[in-house]
């Protein structure tokens, strides 16, 4: 088992099923977290709750965890999760939730931070398998940025991806394979992944407005394990 870890939790499915997983892999845990202007920032008051249920139910070592504001960052990369603007398809095919660099802005912030803590690895939750067109969410680009980090810090940095490849049914059934139903209810229950930041209405899946494209794609891979995925 290595010894420590940082994981990048918004407090999203994703990002939770990411924390399980590496309490299951590392010696400790310690958690990053940005406030970059989110039109959904309730996702923030989320995370400490995550952080203490996740661990009660998976087992592993909590260390610290960080909130980064970077709401001068999420203003200059101004889009519709940052913003007003509705939220639907640009004409050049990326989704107006698309914010540009996020994913990279915020591997040199968690890096940055983890040198200065001698933490060598980076967890975050980037799935290219039902991404939702971001380009900075490929493995590509994540091995590109490991290797740009690690050249520029002149030290070793990792970063584990360990939802790349799965699809979101197969995300559900990891989270049960971590820590059973208890862990998948925590996450249906207490993670936030809707964009319009709705936490009034409950799905089976979770808080969410059942139509913005976050909501359907974790509502769509909730069916697809409920029907043929889950044990």
């Amino acid at each position: 088992m290595s010894r420590t870890a940082l994981v990048l939790l918004s407090a999203g499915q994703d990002s939770a099923t990411c924390l399980a997983w590496a309490l299951t892999r590392f010696e400790q845990v310690e958690t990053i977290g940005f406030a970059y202007g989110q039109r959904h920032a309730i996702e923030l008051t989320q995370r400490p709750v995550l952080r203490e249920m996740i661990a009660g139910k998976v087992g592993g070592s909590m260390g610290d965890d960080i909130v980064v504001d970077l709401r001068g960052y999420g203003a200059l990369a101004e889009s519709a999760l940052t913003s007003a603007r509705a939220v639907e398809w640009e004409n050049d095919g990326l989704p107006a939730t698309f914010v540009p660099g996020r994913n990279l802005v915020f591997f040199t912030v968690a890096a940055a931070h983890a040198y200065r803590r001698g933490v060598s690895t980076l967890v975050g939750g980037m799935c290219e398998t039902d991404y939702s067109g971001y380009p900075d969410c490929r493995r590509e680009t994540i091995d590109a940025m490991q290797r740009t980090l690690s050249l520029g810090l002149d030290a070793p940095i990792a970063i584990e991806t360990p939802l790349m490849h799965l699809t979101k049914a197969q995300t559900w059934a990891l989270a049960h394979e971590l820590g059973g139903d208890g862990l998948v209810a925590t996450i249906v229950e207490h993670s936030h992944t809707c964009y319009e930041g709705d936490r009034i209405h409950r799905q089976e899946w979770g808080y969410g407005c059942n139509a913005c494209a976050a909501c359907e794609l974790r509502a769509k891979g909730w069916r697809e394990w409920i029907a043929g995925e889950r044990p």
